[in-house]
């Protein structure tokens, strides 16, 4: 059994593996890299070269909706220059995952200020029993990402306090929910600010090759509800037959107390869950009024949210624009509950106090619309150029050829997400990278936006708790030392990487798994596409 951090000398040596030194170079090359911001602008001006280069050697493709050539555009003739300074600020605003992402924003800012989300978590594991104390902290840890950021600095420690609290090492507990937040990074029971994100990046995607394309915020919601099916009792294995042993028995000291970190509610915290509770019951049964049609039949209307038309020929279709407002939705159950939780647990006492925390949850916002813009400029520049479409039709006539079966094509998306996971932190920045060549390459290939997303998805999660580059990396690891003193990042490392190994090899065997069984992906959102005829 190797020995726990604090019963190692800290001043003895220690041998350095080759595993360790391989880590040391991924950390170095990685702490290399610059901020995405500035990778983005380096990609347009490779697309600049590129496109000039592109026009110059008449690269082109044909169509294979309308069999008409698509040739290269130079972005630096007279024509493409006009339009990139006549429409930015149209391009900064028309980027779809802006929008989106602002929307839920604008309700989730008050339901984090107000104390709702750290509250909710910490009443979703307070009274967990020792014996599925494991589960429960890491079923709540997945469940935790539709907080966004708060799940890194609420149940992290969280799950430390709860491990020693039972008498169990908080390292432990601690490994277990970073496991579930960061491993578990896309999963979840129900769609949420990520699903609108990341749809929202594939949706101009798809519009390279379909222009109609529209972006369904539960276009993964069957494949995230999956991964957390999976995840959850693997990462519960690991937890208990692989890291558990690894760290022993663990005895409080004067420098590493049991740290009280409120586990407990407090009276007003709960009069404010109640709230929140009923006040959500209420939004959901408002969407869902609105989606009912024999609800609108005695006033001798259509359901807003209800087609119709598409009701005797596709169940799927006649929901679409319920589907299509969970964003509003989303917004609203954020603000709702969020509003109603603060006046009964006695946070915000009237409305200028719940757009001053509107306003503060927003102000978080601010690096994000800067790289939006820089982002929304390379998809532009980039669907201009054409390069994009050519690419992808030119590298799904090369993969055609090769009769590679879609299982196959999405577990290789798997496999390369989750190595440049390891040397990019952003989720948002990497696709919207790949996607403008990913996801039309593989409409093309009969493979659907939603699904690409998806495998995308996986990959972008399971390498999340080895990687130094995640943001929350270090917020961890002075986790880990207010237990631990002296505790490195190379034994936190070493901590999570089977939960990676696992994640990685279970996430590749289901992602392909699902083309093969062609499961949808979610509701209206099939694993196959058909070019429009």
């Amino acid at each position: 059994m190797t020995p726990s951090p604090e019963s190692r000398d800290a001043r003895a040596p220690r041998p350095v593996s080759r595993g360790q030194r391989v880590l040391d170079a991924v950390e170095r090359a990685g702490n290399r890299l610059p901020d995405p911001v500035l990778i983005f602008l380096w990609l347009i001006l490779a697309v600049v070269v590129l496109s000039v280069i592109g026009a110059a050697a008449g690269w082109e493709a044909v169509n294979p909706i309308s069999q008409q050539p698509i040739r290269a555009v130079s972005l630096l003739s007279s024509g493409t220059l006009e339009r990139l300074f006549v429409e930015m600020p149209r391009t900064l605003t028309g980027f779809a995952p802006l929008g989106y992402v602002l929307l839920v924003m604008l309700g989730a800012g008050i339901a984090e200020q107000t104390g709702l989300a750290g509250a909710a978590m910490r009443a979703a594991v307070a009274n967990a029993p020792r014996t599925w104390l494991t589960p429960i902290v890491i079923f709540a840890s997945v469940m935790a990402n539709q907080a966004g950021d708060a799940a890194f600095v609420v149940m992290i420690p969280l799950g430390g306090a709860l491990f020693a609290a039972a008498g169990r090492h908080p390292i432990v507990g601690i490994a277990a929910s970073f496991a579930g937040v960061a491993g578990g990074f896309s999963a979840n029971l129900l769609p949420g600010q990520l699903d609108a994100l990341l749809l929202g990046i594939t949706e101009p995607a798809a519009q390279l090759l379909v222009p109609g394309w529209k972006m369904n915020i539960a276009g993964n919601w069957y494949f995230i509800a999956g991964m957390t099916v999976v995840m959850v009792p693997l990462a519960w294995y690991v937890t208990e037959r692989v890291v558990a042993p690894r760290f022993g028995h663990w005895t409080p000291t004067a420098e590493a107390p049991v740290h009280e970190i409120g586990t407990d509610l407090s009276d007003a915290e709960r009069r404010g869950l109640r709230a929140a509770g009923i006040a959500g019951l209420v939004v959901v049964a408002i969407f869902a009024l609105l989606a009912w049609p024999g609800a609108w039949l005695a006033a001798g209307g259509d359901a807003p949210l209800f087609n119709e038309a598409a009701a005797a020929g596709s169940p799927a279709q006649a929901l679409q624009p319920l589907l299509q407002s969970l964003v509003a939705a989303f917004f609203l159950l954020f603000l709702v509950t969020g509003v109603a939780y603060g006046r009964a647990a006695g946070v915000n006492r009237n409305h200028r106090d719940d757009i001053r925390m509107i306003s503060a949850g927003m102000a978080s916002m601010s690096y994000y619309i800067v790289m939006a813009f820089v982002a929304a400029h390379f998809v532009a520049m980039f669907n201009w150029s054409n390069l994009g479409i050519i690419l992808a039709i030119n590298g799904a006539e090369i993969l055609g050829r090769l009769s590679l079966p879609p299982a196959l094509l999405v577990g290789a998306i798997v496999l390369m997400s989750a190595n440049i996971n390891l040397l990019i932190g952003s989720a948002s920045a990497k696709w919207g990278m790949l996607a403008p060549v990913l996801v039309p390459m593989l409409m093309l290939l009969g493979i659907s936006p939603e699904m690409t997303t998806a495998a995308f998805r996986m990959g972008d999660s399971v390498t999340n708790p080895i990687t130094p580059l995640l943001v929350y990396f270090p917020l961890v690891l002075a986790f880990c030392q207010r237990w631990v003193p002296g505790f490195g990042i190379g034994t936190l490392v070493a901590a999570m990487l089977p939960y990676s190994l696992i994640f990685l090899v279970s996430g590749l065997l289901m992602t392909m798994g699902w083309v093969w069984l062609g499961l949808p992906v979610g509701p209206g959102a099939p694993v196959g596409f058909a070019l429009p005829q």
